[in-house]
C-alpha cells in the first residue's frame, strides 16, 4: 500500500494514551457493510455509508470507497463532466494516479497517499480521470471520496482546490509504535493535518500491525466513524469484529479504539482503516444527484442553472 509510510515508527511523534477522571471510551453503536456498485465510466466502488441515517453522519453526506482494483492496459476508466453545488469533495488517493480538472482553470494529478480537496460552493463543473499513461498501462487503483456538506452560509462560497500532498500529512504514531497514523484534517492528540475545513472535523488514515491496537483521543463535540480499508480486527472495548468495507459508527465519547487482528491475509498485511469525525451542522439537507442544498427548491434550482449553462461550460480544450 504505497500510501505515505515511513520505514521506522519509532522516530515518530506519539499519540497521547486517552486518560482522565470522567473520561469516557467511545462504544460501538453499529456495524454496517458497504454494498458494491460502479461509478462514472465503470470504475468499481463500495458506498461506504449505505444504510447509516443521515444524522448520524451530520456533517459528512456519502463515501465511495474506489477499487482496490488492479486494473489491465486500457481498462482504468475515470468520469465524465459533472456538476457539483453546496458541498465539499475530498478524495484520497492510497494507490495509483488520477487527474482532476474543473471550468475554473483548477485541477491538477494526485498520486499515492495525496488528497485533493474540492469546494465545489456555489457551482463547479468537474472531471476525475486517471491520465493517459495509466490507461495505457494499467496498474493498481485503490481510494476514497468523501463528501462534505458545507453549512448554510458557506454553500455560495466560489469553488476552490486544496491540493494535499502525502508528505504535508501529520505522521504520528500509537504510544507502543504498533500504528502509523497520517492526519489529513483537523487534530488528533495535538497533531494538525493540512486540510482546512469550514466545519470542524477531524479525518486520518491508520495503518496497524497485526495485534496491535489504536486508541485515540476524540473531541467529544464530533462524531465519530471508522471505515475499514482493508484487513481484519476489531472495533471497541466490545471488540466487535470487522473486516474490509464496513463502517463502525461510535457513540458519544472521548476515545475510541481499534485493533488489528493477529493474522492477516496476504494481500493486506495491515488493518487499513480511515477515521472520521466533524461537528454536526445540524441543518436541513436536500440531496438531489450532485447537489447538496436545504431545500427541495435550491436542489431544482440548482439542476436548472446547470441545464441552463449557468454553472459555466466545459472549457474547449478539455472536451
Amino acid at each position: 500500500m504505497p500510501a505515505l509510510t515511513v520505514p521506522d515508527l519509532t522516530v515518530l511523534p506519539r499519540l497521547p494514551e486517552p486518560v482522565g477522571t470522567g473520561a469516557t471510551e467511545r462504544s460501538v453503536r453499529r456495524v454496517t457493510t458497504a454494498p458494491r456498485g460502479f461509478e462514472g465510466e465503470g470504475f468499481p466502488v463500495r458506498r461506504a455509508f449505505a444504510g447509516v441515517d443521515l444524522a448520524d453522519l451530520d456533517p459528512f453526506i456519502h463515501m465511495d470507497q474506489m477499487g482496490e482494483v488492479e486494473y489491465a492496459p486500457g481498462e482504468p476508466k475515470g468520469t465524465s463532466w459533472h456538476p457539483h453545488r453546496g458541498f465539499e469533495t475530498v478524495t484520497y488517493l492510497v494507490d495509483g494516479t488520477f487527474e482532476h480538472a474543473d471550468n475554473h482553470g483548477g485541477g491538477g494529478l494526485i498520486t499515492n497517499g495525496d488528497t485533493q480537496w474540492m469546494t465545489a460552493g456555489g457551482g463547479v463543473l468537474h472531471i476525475e480521470r486517471p491520465p493517459e499513461a495509466l490507461v495505457a498501462s494499467g496498474g493498481l487503483f485503490h481510494g476514497l471520496q468523501l463528501w462534505v456538506n458545507l453549512p448554510r452560509a458557506q454553500k455560495w462560497v466560489h469553488p476552490r482546490y486544496q491540493d494535499l500532498r502525502a508528505g504535508q500529512a501529520a505522521l504520528v504514531t500509537s504510544p507502543d509504535a504498533g500504528a502509523l497514523v497520517r492526519v489529513i484534517a483537523g487534530s488528533l492528540g495535538g497533531h494538525a493535518g493540512p486540510g482546512s475545513t469550514y466545519t470542524p472535523m477531524t479525518m486520518a488514515h491508520a495503518s496497524v500491525e497485526p495485534g496491535a491496537r489504536l486508541h485515540v483521543p476524540w473531541i467529544r463535540e464530533q462524531n465519530a466513524l471508522v471505515y475499514v480499508l482493508a484487513g481484519d480486527g476489531f472495533a471497541g472495548t466490545e471488540q466487535r469484529p470487522v473486516t474490509t468495507g464496513q463502517l463502525v459508527l461510535f457513540g458519544p465519547g472521548e476515545s475510541l479504539r481499534v485493533a488489528a487482528a493477529a493474522t492477516q491475509d496476504a494481500r493486506h498485511p495491515k488493518l487499513e482503516v480511515v477515521l472520521l469525525g466533524g461537528r454536526p451542522i445540524r441543518e436541513p439537507v436536500a440531496w438531489g444527484g450532485p447537489f447538496v442544498m436545504n431545500t427541495r427548491e435550491e436542489v431544482m434550482d440548482a439542476f436548472q442553472d446547470f441545464s441552463k449553462g449557468r454553472l459555466g461550460a466545459i472549457p474547449a480544450d478539455r472536451v
